[in-house]
């Protein structure tokens, strides 16, 4: 059955923000709860449409129109399917190529984070942090100098993380910065961690919800998605009372000492409930 609303009505829905609609192909464009970066993506096909949010959907969702003919909605879709694991496939071999050309090395973003000793993957001058699925390989994250990230065209992220693995309390995040500032907080407090960077709030609740126990160290962004997920996780979590805040923010504002004692008492209400 189709949607009697428009495709570009549709696409606001899910919070993008549109132009004039470029047919035939996949077009980045902002979103309402990142409006400054291309964080969304669609791709109409007259009839038939997808559209995505990286903040928060994992996949596209497809719409139809109400004129849509089942035979051409079914080539559509198996047409997407092939493109959607081909696409995969390439970018999974890209990130291991990307990854065996880094340098291990400081980077400028992680300086300006508060990191500046940390050594990561650098390529190209971008900052790579791999993501995986389970011990597989399927994409990863690039950051420039000044924050800018984006992942590589096709690849996989539902479901996919990089964990930062001291054997400890599970810990979900969104950012890799935050991941740095928790592992700094955790290592203050001589506490073993298991800290997986989930890279937006969509699929920080796709993360969580494979793994039992633990705390959500969420971002506190003004459309509030952050909350809303840590909250629908059901697990323990900590938000910042400054808007626009996450931890890596409130770490550098407030100093590693006041950091640690903000996330302890989520730690003790994460093992009071195992």
């Amino acid at each position: 059955m189709g949607h009697k609303m428009r495709f570009e009505d549709f696409a606001r829905l899910h919070g993008l923000m549109l132009g004039s609609v470029i047919p035939g192909k996949w077009v980045a464009v902002p979103t309402e709860d990142h409006p400054r970066k291309r964080n969304g993506r669609y791709k109409y096909l007259g009839d038939v449409g997808w559209v995505q949010n990286w903040a928060t959907m994992q996949s596209p969702e497809m719409w139809k129109s109400g004129e849509a003919r089942p035979m051409h909605i079914a080539r559509a879709v198996q047409s997407w399917d092939r493109e959607r694991e081909e696409a995969a496939t390439k970018a999974a071999a890209k990130a291991g190529w990307i990854l065996h050309q880094s340098k291990q090395q400081t980077h400028p973003y992680l300086a300006k984070k508060g990191f500046k000793e940390e050594i990561g993957n650098v390529w190209n001058n971008l900052l790579v942090v791999p993501m995986r699925l389970g011990s597989r390989l399927v994409g990863c994250q690039l950051i420039g100098h000044e924050g800018d990230k984006k992942f590589l065209q096709g690849q996989r992220t539902k479901g996919a993380s990089f964990v930062i693995d001291a054997r400890g309390t599970p810990i979900f995040c969104e950012g890799y910065a935050t991941g740095l500032s928790i592992r700094a907080v955790m290592k203050a407090m001589k506490m073993r961690y298991t800290i997986h960077v989930c890279f937006s709030a969509g699929n920080l609740k796709e993360v969580a919800r494979s793994v039992s126990g633990g705390i959500v160290v969420a971002d506190n962004d003004a459309s509030h998605t952050g909350e809303i997920v840590a909250r629908e996780t059901g697990k323990p979590y900590w938000l910042s009372e400054t808007v626009g805040e996450d931890f890596n923010d409130y770490h550098l504002r407030v100093g590693l000492f006041k950091a640690s004692l903000s996330l302890k008492p989520v730690l003790y209400a994460s093992s009071a409930k195992t």
